[in-house]
């Protein structure tokens, strides 16, 4: 797990108080709702000094600690991501 993977993770088990692997869709999981993804984009934008634009929100993007991950890598122009399996 990259760092960028570990923070996301750390902030989305705190957030919503419950053990959040990198690949878990905390939405299908029914652990988060459409309140809880604008608290997840703030902090993407925040934390990660980016601007997420209308064009950006696609929940699949948003769906995984890993996929957010890759889009905050383009977003930045950080190397791609690659998963360790």
């Amino acid at each position: 797990m990259n760092d960028i993977t570990r923070e996301i993770t750390e902030f989305l088990s705190a957030a919503l108080r419950s053990e959040v692997g990198p690949d878990d869709d905390y939405f299908a999981l029914g652990l988060a709702d459409s309140l809880f993804a604008l608290e997840l984009v703030t902090f993407v934008e925040s934390r990660f000094s980016l601007t997420v634009e209308v064009e950006d929100l696609d929940l699949e993007s948003f769906r995984t600690a890993n996929r957010i991950t890759r889009f905050v890598q383009r977003k930045t122009g950080s190397p791609e991501f690659t998963e360790n399996r």
